[in-house]
């Protein structure tokens, strides 16, 4: 087949991923149902395809499928003592299923989708040669029960549980260093996106206990350019043909300087990843390349 006879790339969905970071400093992850169409088996962060007929915005999106696949809930209210009556579960399992929105959920419960608590943490399109594309924004928030200018904050700490395994069969809440220590062993399966950012906070989410400053930390390389870095992956030979990578914007392969670095050298043992190796030796908070073109939702 000629490049004129090519399969014309299909075009990537919209989606939405959320790190949720707890006080200990640990990340949420969900196992997908080996059965699902995407990412079968792996670890990944609660999230999903935006939903033009109830999401108003990808924040939403990003709220509403932490709901439904964990169970837990970003939400603001002015009467918590409401909350008391609401059944949580109940409610999962019909905003899941189709027979109320999230949005009637939240309405009905006198509860706001806590939008303000999400900080943009980079964005991933899938490669052209992938046959289900998804152009997926990351967003970081952090569990903290609260409570400021009469609004009370849901995000709970509580133990988040599967959805029963529709797309879901596990959800735990994982230091950046456990995660990646249990993939390299091979107890967990990762895919570059989720690997790429858990090495990120690594480094600043250190210890089990999370600080003022690290989560300004974080609040400071959302609001700067990594915070809308696009990552367009493409696969490259490197080292001389021996290793496999996936060649990131600014990397020196990609027209950045010479000698610069951002990559993710990986061994794939079938659709899945069996090591990966991220290199990537510029600051984050003042060299990260950044896309314009922004998707109209």
């Amino acid at each position: 087949m000629t490049d004129s006879e090519s399969p014309k790339p299909t075009e990537p969905r919209l989606s939405a991923s959320l790190v949720l970071v707890n006080s200990h400093n640990e990340i949420l992850l969900v196992q997908r149902n080996p059965q699902a169409r995407s990412f079968a088996g792996q670890h990944v962060f609660p999230g999903g395809n935006f939903d033009a007929k109830q999401d108003t915005s990808l924040e939403w999106t990003a709220i509403r499928e932490t709901f439904e696949e964990a169970g837990l809930l970003l939400a603001l209210s002015d009467t918590p003592s409401t909350l008391l009556d609401v059944n949580f579960t109940q409610a999962r399992e019909a905003v899941y299923g189709g027979q109320m929105t999230f949005s009637t959920f939240l309405t009905n419960n006198n509860l706001r989708a806590d939008i303000g608590a999400l900080l943009p943490f980079t964005t991933w399109v899938t490669p052209p040669s992938s046959a289900r594309r998804f152009r997926t924004e990351f967003f970081v928030a952090f569990l903290r029960d609260s409570t400021s200018d009469g609004l009370y904050s849901v995000r709970k700490e509580c133990l988040p549980t599967p959805d029963g395994g529709q797309e879901v069969i596990r959800a735990r809440f994982l230091h950046p260093e456990l995660a990646i220590e249990e993939f390299r062993t091979g107890k967990i399966g990762l895919f570059p996106p989720q690997y790429y950012i858990l090495e990120t906070l690594r480094s600043i989410l250190t210890g089990s206990s999370s600080t003022e400053s690290q989560r300004n930390a974080v609040q400071m390389l959302s609001r700067a350019a990594f915070g809308r870095m696009v990552i367009n992956p493409k696969l490259f030979r490197v080292n001389d043909g021996v290793d496999e990578a996936f060649v990131y914007e600014g990397d020196e392969l990609r027209g950045g300087p010479k000698g610069r670095l951002h990559r993710m050298v990986v061994e794939q043992r079938g659709a899945s990843f069996s090591q990966m190796n991220l290199r990537r030796n510029f600051d984050l908070f003042t060299q990260c390349p950044v896309e314009v073109h922004i998707p109209k939702l």
